[in-house]
């Protein structure tokens, strides 16, 4: 398949995944989510872990969050945080958690700069540290709390 393609693919299943057509979305991003493609990966495991266009599965939206994050996609970064924290489709750990928000937030997200701060202030996962909170509270924006 051709570059042209596959941008073409990646373009028409963003399209899709956006206007809520999930049905549409999963046959034109899987391929390229199993070539390595994040953007699509991303979006496949949101689309797995929700069962939005294909049957619910948890460790496929676990594989592709995951790959997603480890290629530097912040907002994939984000949401395998998420899932460590919440134990959703992985086992909880805070420590994981932790590790995955910092990298995004490192990337400028204040989502995870604000949950960072949330889980230092109320010692969920890690040990409780009101100075850590207010270091991550002040980083998002948030001068009222630190």
């Amino acid at each position: 398949m051709s570059e042209q393609n596959l941008d073409m693919d990646l373009s028409s299943g963003i399209a899709a995944f956006e206007s809520k057509h999930f049905n549409s979305a999963a046959p034109l991003l899987a391929p390229l989510a199993e070539e390595g493609n994040p953007e699509a990966q991303y979006r496949m495991a949101i689309m797995a872990q929700n069962g939005l266009g294909m049957v619910e599965n948890e460790l496929l939206a676990y594989k592709y969050m995951k790959a997603a994050a480890e290629s530097g996609m912040g907002i994939a970064q984000h949401g395998l945080g998420f899932m460590f924290m919440e134990g959703e489709c992985v086992e909880q750990n805070g420590e994981k958690a932790i590790e995955w928000f910092r990298k995004a937030a490192d990337q400028g997200l204040v989502g995870s700069m604000t949950t960072l701060a949330m889980m230092y202030q109320e010692g969920r996962g890690v040990p409780k540290d009101e100075e850590e909170a207010k270091k991550w509270y002040k980083l998002a924006g948030f001068d009222e709390f630190a």
